[in-house]
Protein backbone atom coordinates (compact mmCIF):
# COMPACT_ATOMS: atom_id res chain seq x y z
CA UNK A 1 0.00 0.00 0.00
CA UNK A 2 1.28 3.47 -0.84
CA UNK A 3 1.27 5.74 2.18
CA UNK A 4 0.13 9.22 1.10
CA UNK A 5 2.48 10.73 3.70
CA UNK A 6 5.45 8.32 3.65
CA UNK A 7 7.93 10.74 5.23
CA UNK A 8 6.14 10.91 8.56
CA UNK A 9 6.50 7.75 10.60
CA UNK A 10 6.01 4.00 10.32
CA UNK A 11 4.54 3.25 13.77
CA UNK A 12 2.68 -0.01 13.48
CA UNK A 13 -0.20 0.99 15.74
CA UNK A 14 -1.20 4.05 13.75
CA UNK A 15 -3.04 7.21 14.71
CA UNK A 16 -6.09 7.70 16.90
CA UNK A 17 -8.53 10.13 15.29
CA UNK A 18 -10.60 11.82 17.99
CA UNK A 19 -12.46 14.14 15.59
CA UNK A 20 -14.13 12.08 12.87
CA UNK A 21 -17.75 12.15 11.76
CA UNK A 22 -20.28 9.60 10.62
CA UNK A 23 -23.35 10.55 8.64
CA UNK A 24 -26.20 8.06 8.28
CA UNK A 25 -28.13 8.59 5.03
CA UNK A 26 -31.44 8.61 6.92
CA UNK A 27 -30.14 11.50 9.05
CA UNK A 28 -29.29 13.53 5.94
CA UNK A 29 -32.80 12.92 4.59
CA UNK A 30 -34.29 14.02 7.91
CA UNK A 31 -32.11 17.13 8.04
CA UNK A 32 -33.19 18.13 4.55
CA UNK A 33 -36.85 17.67 5.44
CA UNK A 34 -36.31 20.09 8.31
CA UNK A 35 -34.77 22.81 6.19
CA UNK A 36 -31.08 21.87 6.19
CA UNK A 37 -30.57 21.43 2.47
CA UNK A 38 -26.84 21.70 3.16
CA UNK A 39 -25.01 21.44 6.51
CA UNK A 40 -23.76 24.57 8.26
CA UNK A 41 -21.38 26.44 6.00
CA UNK A 42 -20.71 23.50 3.69
CA UNK A 43 -21.55 23.32 -0.02
CA UNK A 44 -23.20 19.89 0.22
CA UNK A 45 -23.76 16.89 2.45
CA UNK A 46 -20.84 14.46 2.06
CA UNK A 47 -21.45 10.79 1.53
CA UNK A 48 -20.46 8.37 4.28
CA UNK A 49 -20.37 4.65 4.90
CA UNK A 50 -18.33 2.62 7.32
CA UNK A 51 -16.32 0.63 4.78
CA UNK A 52 -15.28 3.76 2.90
CA UNK A 53 -14.26 5.30 6.22
CA UNK A 54 -12.18 2.24 7.06
CA UNK A 55 -10.47 2.42 3.68
CA UNK A 56 -9.74 6.09 4.30
CA UNK A 57 -8.21 5.15 7.67
CA UNK A 58 -6.12 2.31 6.25
CA UNK A 59 -4.61 4.56 3.58
CA UNK A 60 -3.49 7.04 6.25
CA UNK A 61 -2.42 4.60 8.96
CA UNK A 62 -5.23 5.59 11.32
CA UNK A 63 -5.79 2.74 13.75
CA UNK A 64 -8.96 3.97 15.43
CA UNK A 65 -11.51 6.75 14.91
CA UNK A 66 -14.06 8.14 17.34
CA UNK A 67 -17.25 8.71 15.35
CA UNK A 68 -19.48 11.67 16.14
CA UNK A 69 -22.31 13.61 14.54
CA UNK A 70 -21.27 17.03 13.27
CA UNK A 71 -23.26 20.25 13.03
CA UNK A 72 -26.22 20.81 12.84
CA UNK A 73 -26.42 17.80 15.16
CA UNK A 74 -29.60 16.90 17.00
CA UNK A 75 -31.11 20.42 17.00
CA UNK A 76 -32.51 20.21 13.49
CA UNK A 77 -35.69 22.12 14.34
CA UNK A 78 -37.92 23.04 17.27
CA UNK A 79 -40.62 20.52 16.33
CA UNK A 80 -38.43 17.42 16.19
CA UNK A 81 -38.38 14.78 18.95
CA UNK A 82 -34.79 15.33 20.01
CA UNK A 83 -34.49 12.59 22.62
CA UNK A 84 -35.75 10.08 20.03
CA UNK A 85 -33.37 11.44 17.39
CA UNK A 86 -30.39 11.35 19.76
CA UNK A 87 -31.22 7.76 20.68
CA UNK A 88 -31.46 6.73 17.02
CA UNK A 89 -28.20 8.49 16.10
CA UNK A 90 -26.34 6.95 19.03
CA UNK A 91 -27.67 3.46 18.42
CA UNK A 92 -26.63 3.75 14.77
CA UNK A 93 -23.13 4.85 15.78
CA UNK A 94 -22.90 2.12 18.40
CA UNK A 95 -23.83 -0.50 15.80
CA UNK A 96 -21.00 0.66 13.55
CA UNK A 97 -18.57 0.61 16.48
CA UNK A 98 -19.73 -2.86 17.50
CA UNK A 99 -19.06 -4.20 13.98
CA UNK A 100 -15.47 -2.93 14.08
CA UNK A 101 -14.70 -2.46 17.80
CA UNK A 102 -10.95 -2.13 17.29
CA UNK A 103 -11.34 0.53 14.62
CA UNK A 104 -14.33 2.67 15.65
CA UNK A 105 -15.48 4.26 18.88
CA UNK A 106 -18.44 6.55 19.51
CA UNK A 107 -18.88 10.04 20.89
CA UNK A 108 -22.61 10.16 21.58
CA UNK A 109 -24.94 13.07 20.86
CA UNK A 110 -27.23 14.51 23.55
CA UNK A 111 -30.66 16.15 23.06
CA UNK A 112 -29.79 19.64 24.28
CA UNK A 113 -30.94 22.14 25.44
CA UNK A 114 -33.13 19.76 27.49
CA UNK A 115 -30.61 18.95 30.23
CA UNK A 116 -32.79 16.32 31.91
CA UNK A 117 -33.19 14.47 28.61
CA UNK A 118 -29.46 14.88 27.97
CA UNK A 119 -28.64 13.26 31.33
CA UNK A 120 -30.90 10.33 30.52
CA UNK A 121 -29.27 9.84 27.13
CA UNK A 122 -25.80 10.20 28.66
CA UNK A 123 -26.49 7.26 30.98
CA UNK A 124 -27.88 5.18 28.13
CA UNK A 125 -25.01 5.99 25.77
CA UNK A 126 -22.25 5.23 28.28
CA UNK A 127 -23.82 2.36 30.18
CA UNK A 128 -25.85 0.54 27.52
CA UNK A 129 -24.18 1.48 24.24
CA UNK A 130 -20.59 1.60 25.47
CA UNK A 131 -19.90 5.05 24.03
CA UNK A 132 -16.40 6.45 24.59
CA UNK A 133 -17.71 9.92 25.43
CA UNK A 134 -19.95 12.63 24.02
CA UNK A 135 -19.93 15.47 21.53
CA UNK A 136 -21.54 18.75 22.60
CA UNK A 137 -22.47 21.57 20.20
CA UNK A 138 -21.49 25.05 21.28
CA UNK A 139 -25.20 25.86 21.56
CA UNK A 140 -28.63 24.41 20.84
CA UNK A 141 -31.46 26.81 19.96
CA UNK A 142 -29.22 29.65 21.09
CA UNK A 143 -28.78 28.19 24.59
CA UNK A 144 -25.00 28.11 24.95
CA UNK A 145 -23.04 25.59 26.98
CA UNK A 146 -22.03 28.50 29.21
CA UNK A 147 -25.63 28.84 30.44
CA UNK A 148 -25.86 27.88 34.15
CA UNK A 149 -28.69 25.45 33.37
CA UNK A 150 -25.97 23.06 32.10
CA UNK A 151 -24.39 22.75 35.56
CA UNK A 152 -25.99 19.32 36.27
CA UNK A 153 -24.64 18.07 32.95
CA UNK A 154 -21.11 19.27 33.68
CA UNK A 155 -21.36 17.65 37.11
CA UNK A 156 -22.37 14.31 35.60
CA UNK A 157 -19.72 14.45 32.86
CA UNK A 158 -17.00 15.27 35.39
CA UNK A 159 -18.13 12.53 37.78
CA UNK A 160 -17.78 10.00 34.97
CA UNK A 161 -14.50 11.58 33.78
CA UNK A 162 -16.19 11.60 30.40
CA UNK A 163 -14.43 12.57 27.17
CA UNK A 164 -16.26 15.60 25.74
CA UNK A 165 -15.58 16.95 22.27
CA UNK A 166 -16.85 20.51 21.91
CA UNK A 167 -18.02 21.15 18.36
CA UNK A 168 -18.99 24.47 16.79
CA UNK A 169 -22.27 25.10 15.06
CA UNK A 170 -23.68 28.17 13.32
CA UNK A 171 -23.47 30.97 15.91
CA UNK A 172 -26.55 32.91 16.91
CA UNK A 173 -26.87 35.85 14.49
CA UNK A 174 -24.37 34.45 12.01
CA UNK A 175 -26.75 35.17 9.15
CA UNK A 176 -25.83 38.83 9.80
CA UNK A 177 -22.29 38.56 11.14
CA UNK A 178 -21.04 35.89 8.74
CA UNK A 179 -20.58 38.41 5.89
CA UNK A 180 -21.77 35.83 3.41
CA UNK A 181 -18.60 33.78 3.94
CA UNK A 182 -18.50 30.05 4.74
CA UNK A 183 -19.27 29.74 8.45
CA UNK A 184 -16.41 27.30 9.17
CA UNK A 185 -13.90 29.93 7.99
CA UNK A 186 -14.33 32.22 11.00
CA UNK A 187 -17.68 31.80 12.75
CA UNK A 188 -17.05 28.22 13.86
CA UNK A 189 -13.77 29.29 15.50
CA UNK A 190 -15.45 32.27 17.16
CA UNK A 191 -18.21 30.09 18.60
CA UNK A 192 -15.82 27.51 20.04
CA UNK A 193 -13.63 30.25 21.51
CA UNK A 194 -16.48 32.13 23.19
CA UNK A 195 -17.81 28.94 24.77
CA UNK A 196 -14.52 27.60 26.13
CA UNK A 197 -13.40 31.01 27.38
CA UNK A 198 -16.86 31.47 28.90
CA UNK A 199 -16.57 28.16 30.73
CA UNK A 200 -13.11 29.10 32.00
CA UNK A 201 -14.13 32.58 33.15
CA UNK A 202 -17.26 31.24 34.86
CA UNK A 203 -15.21 28.72 36.84
CA UNK A 204 -16.90 25.71 35.21
CA UNK A 205 -13.60 24.14 34.19
CA UNK A 206 -12.08 24.50 37.66
CA UNK A 207 -15.21 23.31 39.49
CA UNK A 208 -15.28 20.14 37.39
CA UNK A 209 -11.73 18.84 37.31
CA UNK A 210 -12.87 15.43 36.12
CA UNK A 211 -13.83 16.82 32.71
CA UNK A 212 -11.78 15.62 29.77
CA UNK A 213 -12.72 18.41 27.40
CA UNK A 214 -11.35 18.38 23.83
CA UNK A 215 -11.16 21.70 21.97
CA UNK A 216 -11.32 21.26 18.17
CA UNK A 217 -9.57 22.86 15.22
CA UNK A 218 -6.09 23.42 16.70
CA UNK A 219 -7.55 25.24 19.67
CA UNK A 220 -9.66 27.59 17.52
CA UNK A 221 -8.64 31.10 18.68
CA UNK A 222 -8.04 30.21 22.32
CA UNK A 223 -4.22 30.09 22.22
CA UNK A 224 -4.24 33.55 20.66
CA UNK A 225 -6.81 35.13 23.00
CA UNK A 226 -6.06 33.46 26.34
CA UNK A 227 -3.64 36.16 27.49
CA UNK A 228 -6.10 38.91 26.55
CA UNK A 229 -8.89 37.16 28.46
CA UNK A 230 -6.60 36.80 31.47
CA UNK A 231 -5.82 40.52 31.38
CA UNK A 232 -9.51 41.41 31.34
CA UNK A 233 -10.18 38.91 34.12
CA UNK A 234 -7.50 40.57 36.25
CA UNK A 235 -9.07 43.96 35.64
CA UNK A 236 -12.52 42.72 36.58
CA UNK A 237 -11.19 41.14 39.77
CA UNK A 238 -9.40 44.34 40.76
CA UNK A 239 -12.79 46.04 40.85
CA UNK A 240 -14.09 43.52 43.40
CA UNK A 241 -13.81 43.97 47.17
CA UNK A 242 -10.78 42.21 48.71
CA UNK A 243 -13.00 39.75 50.57
CA UNK A 244 -14.71 38.54 47.37
CA UNK A 245 -14.06 34.78 46.96
CA UNK A 246 -13.41 35.31 43.24
CA UNK A 247 -9.86 36.38 44.12
CA UNK A 248 -9.01 32.91 45.42
CA UNK A 249 -10.18 31.08 42.29
CA UNK A 250 -7.76 29.93 39.58
CA UNK A 251 -7.39 32.27 36.66
CA UNK A 252 -8.39 31.58 33.07
CA UNK A 253 -4.86 30.56 32.04
CA UNK A 254 -4.72 27.89 34.73
CA UNK A 255 -8.23 26.66 33.89
CA UNK A 256 -7.33 26.16 30.23
CA UNK A 257 -4.31 24.00 31.10
CA UNK A 258 -6.61 21.06 31.85
CA UNK A 259 -7.98 20.93 28.31
CA UNK A 260 -7.10 18.70 25.36
CA UNK A 261 -6.57 20.06 21.86
CA UNK A 262 -7.21 18.33 18.54
CA UNK A 263 -5.22 19.33 15.47
CA UNK A 264 -8.04 19.19 12.93
CA UNK A 265 -8.46 22.11 10.56
CA UNK A 266 -5.38 24.20 9.83
CA UNK A 267 -2.51 23.15 12.12
CA UNK A 268 -0.18 25.91 10.96
CA UNK A 269 3.07 26.87 12.63
CA UNK A 270 1.26 29.82 14.25
CA UNK A 271 -1.45 27.62 15.75
CA UNK A 272 0.75 24.72 16.84
CA UNK A 273 3.44 26.99 18.28
CA UNK A 274 0.80 28.86 20.27
CA UNK A 275 -0.61 25.60 21.61
CA UNK A 276 2.81 24.32 22.62
CA UNK A 277 3.82 27.64 24.20
CA UNK A 278 0.72 27.76 26.38
CA UNK A 279 -0.01 24.09 27.03
CA UNK A 280 2.88 21.89 25.92
CA UNK A 281 2.64 18.69 23.85
CA UNK A 282 1.09 16.35 26.43
CA UNK A 283 -2.54 17.04 25.49
CA UNK A 284 -2.36 17.45 21.71
CA UNK A 285 -4.54 15.02 19.76
CA UNK A 286 -4.99 14.11 16.12
CA UNK A 287 -8.27 14.91 14.37
CA UNK A 288 -9.09 14.54 10.68
CA UNK A 289 -12.61 16.05 10.61
CA UNK A 290 -13.45 13.42 7.98
CA UNK A 291 -16.03 13.02 6.30
CA UNK A 292 -16.75 16.75 6.18
CA UNK A 293 -13.08 17.30 5.35
CA UNK A 294 -12.43 15.36 2.12
CA UNK A 295 -9.49 12.96 1.89
CA UNK A 296 -7.37 15.29 -0.24
CA UNK A 297 -7.72 18.03 2.41
CA UNK A 298 -6.89 15.55 5.20
CA UNK A 299 -3.72 14.63 3.31
CA UNK A 300 -2.83 18.31 3.03
CA UNK A 301 -3.35 18.73 6.79
CA UNK A 302 -1.07 15.77 7.50
CA UNK A 303 1.54 17.16 5.13
CA UNK A 304 1.29 20.52 6.91
CA UNK A 305 1.98 18.86 10.25
CA UNK A 306 4.91 16.99 8.71
CA UNK A 307 6.26 20.32 7.50
CA UNK A 308 5.61 22.31 10.67
CA UNK A 309 6.56 19.80 13.35
CA UNK A 310 10.36 19.46 12.78
CA UNK A 311 10.75 23.22 13.17
CA UNK A 312 9.07 23.34 16.57
CA UNK A 313 10.99 23.51 19.87
CA UNK A 314 12.26 20.10 21.05
CA UNK A 315 9.64 18.07 22.88
CA UNK A 316 12.04 15.58 24.46
CA UNK A 317 15.26 15.70 26.45
CA UNK A 318 17.09 14.28 23.44
CA UNK A 319 16.64 17.60 21.67
CA UNK A 320 14.91 15.86 18.77
CA UNK A 321 11.16 16.47 18.39
CA UNK A 322 9.16 13.29 18.83
CA UNK A 323 7.06 12.62 15.70
CA UNK A 324 3.62 14.16 15.96
CA UNK A 325 2.04 10.79 15.21
CA UNK A 326 3.75 9.25 18.24
CA UNK A 327 2.89 12.21 20.47
CA UNK A 328 -0.79 12.36 19.55
CA UNK A 329 -1.20 8.59 19.66
CA UNK A 330 0.23 8.35 23.18
CA UNK A 331 -1.89 11.30 24.30
CA UNK A 332 -5.08 9.74 22.89
CA UNK A 333 -4.38 6.52 24.75
CA UNK A 334 -4.15 8.47 28.01
CA UNK A 335 -7.30 10.42 27.17
CA UNK A 336 -9.33 7.31 26.42
CA UNK A 337 -7.90 5.11 29.20
CA UNK A 338 -8.44 2.01 27.09
CA UNK A 339 -5.92 2.20 24.24
CA UNK A 340 -6.51 0.27 21.06
CA UNK A 341 -3.88 -2.36 20.39
CA UNK A 342 -4.86 -3.38 16.88
CA UNK A 343 -2.55 -1.95 14.22
CA UNK A 344 -4.06 -0.36 11.17
CA UNK A 345 -3.62 -2.61 8.12
CA UNK A 346 -0.61 -1.71 6.04
CA UNK A 347 1.34 0.05 8.81
CA UNK A 348 4.79 -1.51 9.03
CA UNK A 349 7.21 -1.47 11.92
CA UNK A 350 10.31 -0.68 9.93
Amino acid sequence: MNDPVPAATSRSDGLVDVHAHFLPPWYVDLARRHGHEVPDGMPAWPGWDARAHLAFMDERCIARSLLSLSSPGIALSSDIDRPALARRVNEHGAQEAARWPDRFGLLASLPLPDVDAALTELDHALDSLGADGVILPTHADGVYLTDPLHEPLWTALAARECVVLIHPTAPVGSESTGLGLPLPMMEFLFDTTRVVLGLALAGTLTRHRGLRLVVPHAGSLLPLLADRAALFQLGMRMALPPENPEHALPGVIEALKNLWWDLAGTPTATHVNALLTHYGPAQLLYGSDFCFTPPIAVDLQMALLDQVWPGLPPLASSGVPEPWRDVTRANAERLMQHPSTMPAPGCSED
